[in-house]
This record gives C-alpha cells, sequence and structure tokens, in this order.
C-alpha cells in the first residue's frame, strides 16, 4: 500500500485538476449557450431562404434556363469536401465522431473494389480537420481560420466564393459539406450533406433544416408547410434574367447553409465540451473520494500497528 504521504499528493493533485475541468465546464457553458441562441436565431432564415431559391431554381428550369450551379455533371471524378471541426480538443468524441462520418462517406462512395473511384479532396474549419490526412492520408488544399463563437455570415465567405469558384471552373465536379449537427446539449449528430450542385428534384432534405434534428419525416413535414404557406401557386417575374438572379441568389444560398453549418458545429462542439469536462470533474470527485478511503485505511494500519509496536514493547519490558 502506498505510504499516506503519496496519497495525499494524488488528492492534491486530483482536486487540482478537479478545479481546472470544472472551470473549463463553466467557460464551455456560456460559449454553449451563446452558440446555441445564435443557431436559434438563424434556422427559420436558413429554411426560407433555401425554400426560395428552390423555388426560383424550379422557375427557371421550366424556361429552360438552368443555372450552371444547378446542372449536374455527367461523371464525377473529383470531390471537394469542407470538413468542419474545433480547433482544440479536450470535448470528447466531438471530432472523431464526423471524421468517422466522413471515412465512412468517402469509402462508401469513392471506392470500388479497394481501388479509389472518386478523388476526394477537403477544406479544413477548424485546427482538428488535419486529423482527416494525420490519420487516413487524405489530401487537403485549404485551410481556414474558426472561430468559438461565429457572428456574421461574413466569416464564411471566403470558403464558400473559392469551393463555388472551383466547381464553376471545373476542378471539383462535386462540393460537399461535413459538419456536426446540434440537436441538444447530450446529443450531436454529424453529417455530410452535399451543397453542390444543388439538386433541385432530389434535395437533400436536411440541408436546409440544418439543425432541426427531427426524422425525415418531420423534417419533410415542416419543409411541406412552408411551402404551402410561403410559395404555392406563386408565379416569378426575372428582372433583369433568370440568369443574373440566380447568379445572385445562389452563391447566398450557399454562404448562408455554410454558416448554419457553422453554427450548429460551434453549439455542438461547447455542448460537447461542456458534457466532458463535467464528466471529467464527476470522475475526479469519485477518485477523490476512493483516494480519501484509501487515505483513511492507510491512516488507520498505521495507527494500529503504532499501537501494536507500543503493546509489544511495554510486554516486552514487562517480562
Amino acid at each position: 500500500m502506498a505510504s499516506t504521504r503519496d496519497i495525499q499528493r494524488r488528492i492534491k493533485s486530483v482536486k487540482n485538476t478537479k478545479k481546472i475541468t470544472k472551470a473549463m465546464e463553466l467557460v464551455s457553458a456560456v460559449k454553449m449557450r451563446k452558440a446555441v441562441e445564435a443557431v436559434l436565431k438563424t434556422r427559420s432564415y436558413a429554411n426560407l431562404s433555401w425554400l426560395t431559391v428552390l423555388n426560383l431554381a424550379k422557375a427557371a428550369e421550366k424556361n429552360r434556363k438552368l443555372h450552371r450551379l444547378l446542372h449536374p455533371r455527367t461523371e464525377i471524378k473529383k470531390v471537394g469536401i469542407i470538413l468542419i471541426t474545433s480547433n482544440r480538443g479536450l470535448c470528447g468524441g466531438f471530432n472523431v465522431a464526423v471524421l468517422n462520418k466522413v471515412r465512412e462517406s468517402v469509402e462508401k462512395h469513392h471506392y470500388e473494389n479497394n481501388k479509389i473511384k472518386i478523388e476526394a479532396e477537403f477544406v479544413l474549419v477548424g485546427k482538428k480537420g488535419a486529423s482527416i490526412y494525420h490519420r487516413f492520408g487524405h489530401t487537403i488544399v485549404a485551410e481556414f481560420p474558426k472561430l468559438d463563437i461565429a457572428t456574421e455570415v461574413n466569416e464564411i465567405v471566403p470558403i464558400a466564393k473559392m469551393v463555388i469558384d472551383d466547381y464553376l471552373t471545373g476542378k471539383y465536379d462535386r462540393i460537399m459539406l461535413a459538419y456536426t449537427d446540434f440537436v441538444s446539449a447530450v446529443k450531436q449528430v454529424p453529417r455530410v450533406k452535399q451543397l453542390l450542385p444543388v439538386d433541385v428534384e432530389n434535395m437533400d432534405q436536411y440541408l436546409g433544416t440544418v439543425g432541426k434534428g427531427e426524422s425525415s419525416a418531420d423534417v419533410a413535414g415542416i419543409m411541406a408547410k412552408k411551402q404551402e404557406k410561403y410559395f404555392h401557386d406563386r408565379e416569378y417575374i426575372f428582372e433583369p434574367s433568370a440568369k443574373d438572379v440566380l447568379d445572385e441568389m445562389i452563391p447566398r444560398l450557399l454562404e448562408i447553409q455554410m454558416f448554419q453549418a457553422l453554427l450548429e458545429s460551434n453549439a455542438s462542439e461547447h455542448s460537447a465540451r461542456m458534457v466532458a469536462m463535467r464528466n471529467a470533474t464527476d470522475a475526479a470527485g469519485d477518485m477523490i473520494d476512493d483516494l480519501t478511503l484509501t487515505y483513511n485505511k492507510a491512516r488507520q494500519a498505521s495507527i494500529t500497528a503504532e499501537i501494536a509496536e507500543i503493546a509489544g514493547g511495554a510486554v516486552a519490558l514487562k517480562s
């Protein structure tokens, strides 16, 4: 058994660690509240903007003016994936979950008979995304800084501009977005969604409702109600032309969707870190209790041994 002095040192060390994890939990809780508030404020706008562009795109398609960001490529050779992770660790399985989701998506869609069928390149938002290269060997073409609390859509504009330009120039045949969807403080769901081309007929049912967290049927019902309320039996007149309107609207849509995904990821990160630090604090408390019990047992054993030695010495003196 370890000496009482060693046990006391361990108790002191664990108590200091507990103070740190408790402080990190409180900081993450404050950041999480701000991030969740930002997410809730922008969801409705993201939903309606998505529906607006879809309806405009359908109207333009009827006029045989299908926009180049809507037109799917006949052959997919290279895919660009925007990967949103955290800058720091200590957030449980937050980064591992989204990295594994990306890996599964790549293996499912990009490989055939263990050979690369479609090449995938990554644009990173957040420092921990570099693990996609270190762990899986995928190519990283760009890295962008990520703020803990995103406040303006301008923070995502450089990324959106780069991927849209790369798509239009033919560098990529498809643009995907990998992020973590915020459902609740204890539940975050990693997702990999298609950004480009915008598929009007087979649209991603979650892209316009980022972060809703409901089932597919629930999301479809929400979108159907909004469609009926705001866009049913509407006719559109494009000025100066459908192309000019969609040239402005579709990039804005993508920026909004990427910004919403960034907000969802931030809220998920701070929630995951808060829960991880709370679990660490609770574990430290349990460890302190166990070490205190061990210390008391060691101290009791030491006292018992001293009493036995004294009693033995007294008996020896009498004999």
